[in-house]
């Protein structure tokens, strides 16, 4: 039987694996025991410094590859669904991970933000996240940008990658599932030499879906290399690679606010478009030095370069959309668009970090600089009908899309080239004023470029910005079982484009506010945060109220989002391990404004979209021997509150849903595993998200899958 030692420590493994310093020690193979070892101390990450979690005045949530692995989770969309306060946002026709924190999303027409080891890796056309790599994922709530620099105030998920190790260890997995889905993915790490180690994971995977004519193929591999200079110094190369093909998907639409009369399976796309192609290769590089017992210097280059292109035909929206009319309501108009995406990205940073003692107080000091350039190139051509005609050239039915039309030839409508670059500096100090209480002040500096060309109408824009992004915290460990904080923090996050007047836009601003207590029991059985919290953001892009400015932004929308989160990890006895992710979130608009896409006046006091006002995640799992076989048994239940489908129309609202998730293994050997999980076991048939009714996303119905893993 399984000894609630170990049950702890898999428990806490996503909490280690974000601790602030680890140890690493540098084994070697099994062949090469008599090398000498040498101990490389002080692994960190960046933008943490030497403070621990619990001491940290903000929420931050920690999902495992462990987790992951015993869910049978390999989507990383899937993976933030355990996490509370993170809610799905439209995909752009299943081509990204799109998702807000705390209600905030940031811009509704470009790819979710979120860093990879500190570095961003959102920017750009990068296709979805592939979890083969990933050792962890941290969810940091609250505005990142005193560090991070550019942010959305509800918070910042930063991706943990797996590490090379000296000593050999790795898997193999072959996993086959409903919708003829087949994977292959695999992870080995090992001494090269007494100083040099590397690892190698990826996967391969073939799967349909439940979407009529929907396929996926993708293939993703990282191999990376630790490189020992000496006890105290190291440097790690990593890199990243995805091919990845599907086709581009919007979902199905929804007519009369009747969810359920078209099939969740109905494409409307055109099989003739082919897929669309992402290729995404990144690369980081990270020297760490021991500097003496306390300081430690960190350096990171990072560069990315992604291509995204493909044929899409889509459900036309607006006045060109004929089923909602009279006498065409079985018409679904479409238009059809070529894009070609590449986008590169370089970015690198600085940072020292340790403690000093002054004045008989211990500063936990972090001091850095980073910089980046981004280059986005777009090329996108379209046809599509005119407006108000009545025209059903290239149009389906509702009910029975028939596929193979004659496809049209398409006109350019965007040919242009962004260029961004930035500048920061930013400097954080956490003070011990005695053994309990503690105060945090941060403070970071900006310098933001951008250039906006487009080569069909001639148009060039720039701007240059400022911000200054400001943090103070408060922590009170009142004892060994709780702590108590609170924080203040300012973010920012540019704007691109300029007004009427050919100003350029200031960026959004927010300001948030959190307090919370970090609990545990005295047998680390029960742990757990609970955290309050509020954020204001200000020049948000709105359509330009002025009617001798048609067609024109400015930065005159508010918006702002208040809740509680609760997150709970607890042991059941010796072997029943209990997870609990609960979120209230109240996001909605503060004034009146015209949305810049539609047209339409949307009130003061509107609900975000997409966003639920309630969202709960129980997940449990029990450890028990089968045969006297080390097993693991489990489910997992998800609640989404009902939310809005569309800002233009209050009244289309997605239903809320409760998906249930089971899940097992047997460890038939040391080395041989089976695994099998059932998602959504009840077959509920749900819409996880929707940009309008005309496209509208159903969730996944019921999809078993069945693993065999063999790990050295």
């Amino acid at each position: 039987m399984i000894t609630k030692r170990i049950l702890t420590k898999s428990v806490l493994a996503g909490a280690v694996s974000v601790a602030l310093s680890s140890t690493v020690n540098a084994q070697t193979s099994n062949e090469q025991q008599d090398v000498e070892q040498i101990e490389v101390v002080q692994q960190r990450q960046a933008y943490r410094g030497d403070v621990p979690l619990k001491s940290m005045p903000q929420n931050i949530d920690v999902v495992s590859a462990e987790l992951l692995d015993d869910l049978g989770v390999n989507d990383f969309q899937n993976a933030l669904d355990f996490t509370s306060g993170i809610a799905r946002q439209n995909s752009f026709g299943g081509m990204w991970d799109s998702f807000a924190i705390r209600g905030f999303a940031g811009d509704e027409n470009l790819p979710g933000g979120y860093l990879v080891n500190g570095f961003s890796a959102g920017r750009g056309y990068s296709g979805r996240r592939e979890t083969s790599n990933i050792q962890s994922i941290e969810v940091i709530k609250g505005p990142g940008s005193a560090l991070f620099g550019r942010s959305e105030p509800g918070g910042t998920i930063n991706i943990i990658t797996k590490k090379p190790q000296f000593s050999e260890e790795g898997y193999i997995q072959a996993t086959i599932g409903s919708y003829d889905l087949y994977r292959v993915e695999g992870d080995y790490t090992n001494a090269i030499t007494k100083d040099l180690a590397f690892r190698v994971n990826g996967a391969y995977e073939d799967a349909g879906s439940f979407r009529d004519t929907v396929e996926t193929n993708k293939l993703s591999i990282s191999p990376s290399f630790h490189y020992n200079f000496s006890a105290n110094t190291s440097l790690v190369y990593e890199l990243e690679y995805l091919d990845q093909e599907l086709p581009f998907d919007r979902g199905i639409i929804v007519t009369n606010y009747e969810f359920g009369d078209v099939p969740i399976e109905t494409y409307y796309g055109e099989p003739a478009d082919g897929s669309t192609q992402i290729d995404a290769t990144g690369h980081q590089l990270t020297f760490q030095h021991k500097l003496n017992a306390d300081w430690n210097f960190l350096a990171g280059l990072s560069y990315r370069e992604s291509s995204f292109e493909g044929y899409s035909s889509e459900v036309e929206l607006g006045g060109r959309q004929l089923v909602t009319e009279e006498g065409f309501e079985e018409t679904v108009n479409r238009r059809r668009l070529y894009r070609n995406y590449e986008s590169e990205d370089l970015a690198g940073r600085l940072e020292f970090s340790g403690t000093v003692d002054l004045a008989g107080m211990a500063h936990h000091i972090l001091i850095g600089a980073d910089a980046y350039e981004y280059t986005l190139d777009i090329t996108q051509d379209r046809w599509r009908v005119a407006w108000g005609v009545n025209d059903t050239t290239y149009s389906v039915n509702k009910y029975n899309p028939v596929y193979g039309q004659a496809l049209p030839e398409l006109s350019p409508v965007r040919f242009d080239t962004e260029d961004q670059s930035s500048v920061g500096i930013y400097f954080q100090d956490q003070i011990d004023v005695t053994e309990k209480f503690k105060i945090q002040g941060g403070i970071r500096f900006d310098d933001f470029d951008q250039d906006f060309e487009s080569f069909l109408t001639g148009q060039v824009t720039s701007q240059s910005q400022t911000a200054t992004s400001p943090r103070v915290g408060l922590v009170y460990e009142a004892s060994e079982l709780y702590t108590l904080y609170a924080s203040y923090s300012e973010g920012f996050r540019p704007n691109s484009g300029s007004n009427f007047d050919g100003e350029t836009f200031e960026p959004e601003e927010s300001k948030s506010y959190e307090a919370g207590v970090k609990f545990n029991t005295a047998d680390e059985g029960i742990t757990g945060t609970v955290a309050f919290f509020r954020a204001e953001k200000s020049n948000v892009l709105a359509a330009d109220p002025n009617p001798e400015h048609s067609g024109f932004s400015d930065t005159i929308g508010e918006a702002e989002s208040q809740g509680v989160e609760v997150d709970l990890t607890a042991m059941l006895g010796d072997n029943t391990m209990v997870t609990v992710a609960y979120a209230y979130v109240d996001a909605t608009t503060s004034n009146a404004i015209v949305n810049a896409d539609w047209g339409v006046e949307i009130p003061a006091g509107t609900q975000l979209l997409n966003i639920p006002k309630n969202k709960l995640n129980v997940t449990a799992i029990h450890y028990l021997d089968i045969a006297g076989k080390e097993s693991k048994l489990g489910a997992s239940v998800t609640y989404v509150d009902d939310r809005p489908g569309e800002l233009i129309d209050p009244n289309y609202v997605l239903p809320s849903y409760t998906t249930v998730r089971i899940f097992g293994s047997v460890n038939l050997t040391d080395a041989l595993s089976i695994n099998a999980d059932i998602e959504n076991l009840f077959d509920e048939e749900y819409y996880a998200s929707s940009y309008s009714a005309m496209w509208t996303m159903p969730g996944n119905p019921r999809q078993a899958k069945l693993s065999v893993k063999y790990a050295f």
